[in-house]
């Protein structure tokens, strides 16, 4: 039988290309693609697709986020995430979004039609030694300065703000000038990096961190 693999790549030439050498595989269907978040998320859930190859930066969001949605909404599709660099922070993402596989663009197609074969098949394409230190990180993730949002980005930081302030998303879109779909999605990241999966789990970190804080410039 084959393999039904869903394409999401906002180059349209990089997309119908590698949908044509994979479509040369006697064993993979190509059986639907996207160029955004958006598209993504309303084709897929109706195309049978075993296996998702997501690119990490797209239009309207990331594919971390897409891959963190997706296996909720679908917890049997598999996801490979590609992309053009090697980021360490990307690939703790990926592994916390439920991701199966992590390559670079630039690998060889045999290289990534076997990729796509052992994660149809249960198999991850990540390696251990990465899982290991992505769980420690996890049991560990205050790190020497005891602040899990030392990983995340300004803006990714000033978002948690907010939502440790009770900010919907909307108010956190007005706040900070962007979209409502671009705050989703920034959530989703943020909620990935920090190993949590609820906005009431970044609400009560928040409110840890401040009481923390508190004691410090108390004592000092």
């Amino acid at each position: 039988m084959s393999i039904n693999v869903f394409l999401v790549e906002d180059h349209e030439v990089v997309r119908r290309g590698i949908a044509t050498l994979l479509g040369g595989e006697p064993d993979i269907a190509i059986v639907g693609e996207a160029g955004s978040v958006e598209e993504a998320l309303a084709r897929i859930p109706s195309s049978k697709a075993q296996v998702a190859l997501l690119d990490v930066r797209l239009p309207d969001g990331d594919g971390v986020a897409l891959c963190r949605e997706l296996r909720e909404r679908e917890p049997e599709l598999r996801c490979i995430m590609l992309t053009s660099f090697s980021d360490d922070e990307a690939l703790f993402s990926s592994i916390m979004a439920g991701a199966s596989g992590y390559l670079l663009k630039r690998v060889r197609l045999e290289e990534l039609v076997e990729g796509i074969r052992l994660v149809a098949a249960g198999e991850s394409l990540i390696d251990p030694a990465v899982t290991t230190r992505v769980l420690e990180r996890i049991r560990n993730p205050q790190g020497s300065g005891d602040d899990p949002t030392t990983q995340l980005t300004d803006q990714e930081r000033r978002i948690f703000e907010l939502i440790t302030q009770g900010k919907t998303n909307r108010e956190i879109a007005e706040e900070v000038f962007l979209a409502e779909k671009t705050v989703k999605n920034y959530v989703s990241n943020l909620l990935a990096k920090l190993g949590v999966r609820h906005r009431s789990e970044v609400a009560a970190m928040g409110a840890r961190l401040a009481e923390r804080k508190r004691r410090l410039t108390e004592d000092g």
